[in-house]
């Protein structure tokens, strides 16, 4: 019972996806028992299409040695991993997918064929990573962004990054999007260049530089989400306390976060890439299946929306 609450929210957003057709998804390099069994058990609850992308000999080999049954499964042949993701790709800008999915390859392998200018899948959009995660205790999923792709990212970064979070939870059928763009502190100080940079974000969203949510920041991680110490901090505000989406400083400070959530709060951290032509469901080789099946009913209505998007303007 315990477990099955742990894993509502998830659920919530599998759940969701029932009314939506599966998404085609190129599935690159699944050479790994989780990795293949984690889409494959998602084709099999209707929220993707499976197309394993890699070593063919390979793939049925590991299917065989972990009991997964491939009837039907269409298999792309790619020599290795680098072929692979080369070859998802194409399987896209070839319109044969709408999403794409990490095997068990490295991320860098798979993102530097997604960002290559003449053949990838760049937009206008910065790529940026969002994690999705299911937090004991915290009444909704908690977007964090971005933990995983970029750096060191600079203001003009931020604002994609913040845009990508944004659309996102809009995808998830969240309506009021509180943005929280954090800091060390929940004042603005000259020597600390982030609480430089999340001033400007809010003060972007006023000039409608960045639309679709309210924000706020910079803000601390406890006045972001805990109304009690908003009150303690005299912080009047409508992100203070109730964040859905943070936003952080950089890389290491989201890797930290979400790896703090994970391992110290038991937390279950869902991937997505966003800002290329289509959601890439970003795994790690520790998810659990349901966080692998999270990840892709999130990638399910990020497709959705966008295929929504496409007809309005048709």
């Amino acid at each position: 019972m315990a477990t099955a609450k742990k894993h509502e929210k998830y659920q919530r957003l599998i759940d969701r996806c029932k009314s939506m057709p599966p998404t085609p998804t190129a599935v690159a390099h699944p050479c790994d028992a989780s990795s293949l069994e984690g889409a494959i058990e998602a084709g099999r609850l209707g929220l993707i299409v499976p197309i394993l992308v890699g070593p063919r000999d390979r793939i049925l080999a590991v299917a065989a040695a972990a009991g997964i049954d491939l009837a039907g499964v269409e298999i792309v042949d790619a020599p290795h991993s680098e072929a692979a993701a080369t070859t998802a790709v194409r399987l896209v800008r070839e319109g044969k997918a709408e999403a794409l999915m990490k095997g068990s390859l490295h991320t860098d392998e798979l993102m530097a064929a997604v960002v290559k200018r003449e053949i990838g899948l760049r937009t206008a959009r910065r790529v940026s990573h969002c994690f999705v995660m299911d937090v004991p205790g915290h009444d909704d999923a908690l977007i964090i962004t971005d933990a995983a792709i970029n750096i060191a990212p600079t203001l003009e970064d931020k604002v994609d990054i913040v845009q990508n979070a944004i659309d996102l939870a809009h995808a998830m059928g969240t309506t009021d999007v509180r943005v929280a763009v954090l800091s060390a502190m929940e004042t603005v100080n000259p020597k600390v260049p982030s609480t430089i940079e999340a001033a400007a974000l809010c003060k972007m969203m006023d000039r409608h530089q960045i639309t679709g949510a309210v924000i706020d920041g910079p803000l601390a991680l406890d006045n972001a989400i805990s109304m009690e110490a908003a009150k303690i901090k005299k912080i009047d505000s409508p992100v203070a306390g109730r964040a859905n989406v943070l936003v952080v400083p950089d890389l290491e400070a989201g890797n930290m976060l979400a790896k703090s959530l994970s391992f110290l709060a038991g937390a279950d951290a869902a991937g997505i890439v966003l800002g290329a032509r289509v959601p890439i469901i970003l795994t790690s080789r520790a998810d659990s299946v349901l966080t692998r099946l999270a990840s892709c009913a999130v990638a399910v209505m990020v497709a959705q929306a966008r295929r929504e998007a496409a007809k309005a303007v048709e």
